[in-house]
């Protein structure tokens, strides 16, 4: 018997199986809150109607213990989750010792040693919630939209954003390196199934303390054979307004939770404001954010161009400098990638970063010299390009940072159950 299934058992006997999640007194009376991890209910233990050694039991109980409760489900809109239990009887498993995190406020230093036991609460456990929803709603929209997901490596011979952030690893004598993205494996197989994506784990040793960075993040990436730039946009639009909807669907409690202005989140609808990298160069400097033209954008311009709009925002045409090797340059200006950012609105930035991939066999090799990569380890890589090569586009959305914009997180540590930044690798 799980708690979220307790309205069906209404005027029934039930025994739960749970944990202690809080508890208080009233006269001869205790009041325990059962948490099993699919909700809250209140447990009513009255001392006129048990034993004497059952009411005990109730009233020293710790928080945290693991029981079994015995009892009448009772309809009480003042109770959490609208029913409370009335017991008849108490089973122990487990006395808990002194649980460490109590009601009091702690500093997130504790919180984040003791992760493993901060995700019991009502916060963590209604944003982890969520992340399985939006991890769903993920899935569910490229399968509907006839994707095939194909599983790429988490151990690569070479980089793909770049070799200043790359996590190495020996491989039997050999060097090789975790993920930074699946990219580059998807667009030989979007030449066998024409629309795929992976979705897995990524590595970047970035030595960043920012609220948006983690060492060890989840992507989701789609890449589509014949897709142009315009249509790798348009499908993030659909993707996102779609994802955005899905947790306001499914996920009205976790966000009360949280206390969460979903006002805003019902904003995001297709299509979204575009603008060009020039042009946000003049926005940030009409806001008092100095920019070059040939400077990428870091946390800080990011924020001031997410606050201009209510809607992400979609940024394309960035200097070809500001890009990886991989990228498509626009046949109008050679010193322009046909690349795209969208940044998430409320000041989260960057959530999706893609756009077309180039094509062109000899100017691709030509971009690797001019980026000093090892022609050898991307061999296999060029085969796209000498054996029936094609337009193809695709793009990455990370998810913690989607769902910190979706909860309204000030920190990308708390949208994983146990994040990897610059200085914490335990629990």
């Amino acid at each position: 018997m799980l708690i979220r299934d307790i309205a069906q058992f209404d005027g029934k006997q039930i025994t739960l199986a749970g944990w202690v999640y809080n508890k208080r007194s009233s006269g001869k009376i205790r009041f325990v809150i059962v948490r099993d991890g699919t909700g809250l209910t209140q447990c009513v233990f009255s001392q006129k109607d048990l034993s004497p050694e059952v009411f005990e039991l109730a009233d020293k109980i710790t928080q945290e213990s693991s029981l079994y409760v015995t009892g009448m489900v009772r309809k009480d809109d003042r109770a959490p989750g609208g029913y409370e239990l009335i017991a008849t009887d108490l089973k122990l498993i487990q006395m808990a010792d002194n649980y460490p995190i109590s009601p009091k406020e702690h500093g997130t230093d504790f919180l984040m040693t003791n992760r493993h036991l901060w995700l019991r609460s009502r916060r963590q456990h209604a944003i982890i919630t969520i992340r399985s929803h939006l991890i769903k709603a993920m899935r569910d929209f490229f399968d509907n939209q006839g994707f095939i997901l194909v599983d790429t490596p988490i151990l690569t011979p070479a980089a793909v954003e770049g070799t200043t952030t790359l996590f190495e690893v020996e491989y039997f004598g050999e060097k090789t390196y975790l993920t930074q993205s699946g990219q580059l494996y998807n667009e030989p197989d979007a030449a066998a199934f024409n629309k795929v994506y992976c979705f897995g784990p990524t590595f970047r040793a970035e030595k960043s303390k920012t609220r948006r960075h983690l060492t060890e993040f989840w992507m989701i990436e789609p890449e589509v054979a014949f897709a142009d730039l315009n249509d790798i946009i348009t499908l993030a639009e659909d993707f996102i307004s779609y994802i955005v909807e899905r947790v306001l669907t499914k996920c009205p409690e976790q966000f009360k939770v949280l206390e969460r202005d979903i006002s805003k989140l019902e904003k995001i609808t297709k299509p979204f404001p575009r603008i060009t990298y020039t042009e946000a160069i003049e926005k940030l400097n009409a806001n008092s954010k100095p920019v070059k033209w040939g400077d990428d954008f870091g946390g800080d311009e990011e924020t001031v161009l997410s606050n201009l709009n209510d809607k992400p925002l979609v940024i394309t045409h960035y200097p070809a400098q500001c890009k990886a090797f991989y990228m498509k340059r626009d046949s109008n200006d050679d010193k322009l990638a046909l690349g795209a950012d969208i940044l998430a609105p409320e000041g989260y930035g960057e959530i999706v970063g893609g756009g077309q991939r180039e094509d062109d066999l000899a100017t691709l090799e030509k971009r690797i010299a001019e980026y000093k990569l090892p022609k050898q380890a991307f061999e296999w890589y060029l085969d796209v390009r000498r054996y029936g090569t094609f337009p193809h586009s695709g793009f990455g959305l990370g998810v913690e940072r989607t769902l910190a914009w979706i909860c309204a997180l000030p920190h990308v540590r708390e949208t994983i159950p146990y994040p990897r930044m610059l200085e914490k690798v335990y629990p």
